[in-house]
């Protein structure tokens, strides 16, 4: 009998005895409390018992396999969820895997990248020595930063349009006014945005200009891609035209052709000049920001500028418009201050072909640099560029450069680069100081090293790239601080002539001896295209090097044309003086023998007119 049913039944004064488990058969009446109790069948009482027995061992069972369920169903939702976060962890593991094997990948590509630049840089710098640890953080954080000479040149599109700049020195406000929206009067065609130039009005929406660019299969050099402009068979029947329009002694002719034909490049370069001799300059701008759109309208989609690893070969006639057209924006965009987008410019230009340089850039890049302040770069593009150019041979890079670092707080360095320059072109001060306009001490100007010897030892072609540098930079040392700084050094470069330093002798041998010779084809361009008032090209100078044009001079000796001109072709001995006479001779081609008379009718090999006229 259970236990917990009696003392459910009897209460809690009920105690059985554990060694009888048979009660008595009777039980005598109990009175309690004066009531009488209940009389039981002990066996009625048993029966029940175990009737309730059965009930609760069945309830127990019921329980037990309830729970047994609940344990097996819960084992079950366990083993559920274990086999589900078992999934997630292998799924967890297989995207860690993953993930690990990307970022594997990945190192392992910047890796080869670290490699192949320390590869080229050891190339160019020599292999390290012995005791060098290329797996050092330090070499490996110089081998990340370390730039190619190309990628100095690499060019920042939002610096490219001049009106972006102007917008941040006068405020939008006043350019908006100033600028017109380009409306299209129902021309055929479409106006796109363009990097170079900002599109106006007068810039003709066309469809088919007739110029394209395509790749250049011929030209095959690794690293870079060379692109080539093409003409169709229409513009080419314009652009022979406009050669007989040139030969015609007409410059009306060569107007009628830019209002017939618009998109003619050349005819609006040398309309350009002609509104530059009137000094309509305004004018002048808004033909080669013509020419210009109209050359970067027709782009090879894969001619990208900023990347400083396209090319256009100069010898090639049709590519030379947009060498022209580029140079002749950067002068006179520079002269609206707009410096910054100058000096991309020039970097744009160079790039296109930085071992050539046909216009030769250097001349006047260090200028830009220094106006637009850039001076970190400047000394970045000298650093890496001197090895294949000797930049510092230049006298232009070899002031440029002092200025840089003395404008970056760099005083030893800057002193010593002022004292070479001093010293390797001595004849730069005097007239860089009467430029400016600045008194200076008796013993400056009239000491021997920087008058009579300077004069004796400098060459006439080393003299025109000192007088080309005094005439577009003297601006650059006429600021206070300059000022006390180049006295103190010129005082230090006294000093080192009154000990007879070594280095002086040097330079004063190497003057002599390295700038003899005429100046190059390309510094000729530059001083043709550039149209400095102080800078005049010399008759000998420039004699038998061949045809002077305003929208492409001087060709190279080794010129691909796709133009035939016999008549030009003839007179390639024809000189000139000044940009007036070069401009006029684009129209006016007979004027060798007034210029021979001129001149005296001297003797092309004789070079001592060329050596009085500057001395």
């Amino acid at each position: 009998m259970s236990t917990r049913y009696l003392k459910k039944v009897y209460g809690n004064d009920i105690a059985l005895e554990d060694n009888n488990e048979e009660s008595e058969p009777e039980l005598n009446d109990v009175q309690v409390g004066g009531s009488k109790k209940k009389q039981f069948n002990v066996f009625d009482l048993l029966n029940q018992s175990s009737d309730n027995d059965d009930n609760e061992t069945e309830n127990i069972q019921e329980d037990e396999t309830e729970e047994g369920e609940e344990k097996i169903n819960d084992n079950k939702s366990k083993s559920k969820k274990k086999r589900k976060k078992h999934r997630k962890v292998h799924k967890q593991k297989d995207t860690l895997e993953e993930i690990s094997d990307d970022q594997s990948n990945k190192s392992q590509d910047n890796l080869d990248e670290i490699d192949r630049t320390v590869r080229q840089i050891n190339k160019l710098l020599g292999e390290p020595g012995p005791s060098t640890s290329l797996g050092s953080a330090d070499n490996l954080q110089l081998s990340l930063i370390a730039k190619s000479k190309e990628q100095t040149l690499i060019v920042q599109h939002k610096h490219l349009n001049a009106y972006n700049e102007l917008k941040r020195i006068f405020g939008s406000r006043t350019i908006q006014a100033e600028q017109t929206k380009p409306r299209n009067r129902g021309r055929t065609g479409h106006l796109k945005k363009t990097w170079l130039v900002s599109v106006r009005e007068n810039m003709l929406p066309i469809s088919k200009s007739g110029i394209s660019m395509t790749i250049d299969r011929t030209m095959n050099e690794k690293g870079v891609q060379y692109f080539v402009y093409e003409h169709s068979t229409s513009y080419r029947q314009v652009q022979q035209k406009f050669i007989n329009a040139v030969e015609s002694l007409n410059p009306e002719n060569i107007i009628s052709i830019v209002n017939e034909h618009p998109y003619n490049v050349d005819a609006l370069l040398q309309s350009a000049e002609l509104c530059k001799l009137s000094e309509d300059l305004a004018m002048a701008a808004r033909l080669i920001e013509r020419a210009i759109f109209y050359l970067e309208y027709a782009f090879h989609p894969m001619f990208n500028m900023t990347t400083a690893n396209c090319r256009l070969d100069y010898r090639k006639q049709q590519n030379r418009a947009f060498f022209i057209a580029l140079f002749k924006h950067l002068v006179l965009v520079g002269g609206r201050a707009c410096y910054r987008t100058s000096l991309e410019l020039c970097k744009l230009l160079l790039s296109l072909d930085p071992e050539g340089d046909p216009l030769a850039v250097v001349l006047m890049i260090d200028f830009y640099a220094i106006r637009s302040k850039e001076y970190e770069w400047f000394c970045e593009f000298c650093n890496l560029w001197e090895n294949s150019r000797n930049l510092q041979q230049l006298p232009n890079i070899a002031y440029s450069l002092a200025l840089a670092y003395f404008h970056l707080g760099k005083q030893e360095t800057a002193d010593e680069l002022l004292q070479n320059a001093l010293i390797m072109f001595p004849g730069v001060l005097n007239p860089l100081l009467d430029k400016c306009s600045i008194n200076t001490d008796s013993k400056v100007k009239l000491h021997e090293f920087f008058t009579t010897k300077a004069e004796s030892s400098t060459p006439p072609a080393l003299d025109k790239l000192q007088t080309l540098y005094i005439a577009r930079s003297f601006h650059l040392w006429k600021e206070a601080e300059i000022l006390p700084w180049l006295e103190k050094n010129v005082n230090i470069v006294f000093q080192r002539l009154d000990s007879k330093d070594d280095y002086v002798k040097f330079c004063q041998v190497k003057r002599t001896k390295r700038y003899q010779g005429k100046l190059p084809r390309n510094i000729l361009r530059h001083l043709i295209v550039s149209d400095l008032k102080d800078v005049t090209v010399n008759v000998q100078g420039i004699q038998n090097e061949g045809s002077i044009l305003s929208h492409d001079p001087l060709p190279p000796e080794n010129s691909i044309n796709i133009y035939s001109n016999p008549r030009t072709a003839r007179r390639n001995n024809e000189a000139h003086t000044n940009l007036l006479s070069l401009f006029f001779s684009s129209f006016f081609m007979d004027l060798e023998n007034e210029i021979a008379v001129a001149n005296g009718a001297n003797n092309p090999n004789d070079h001592q007119g060329y050596q009085n006229e500057y001395d």
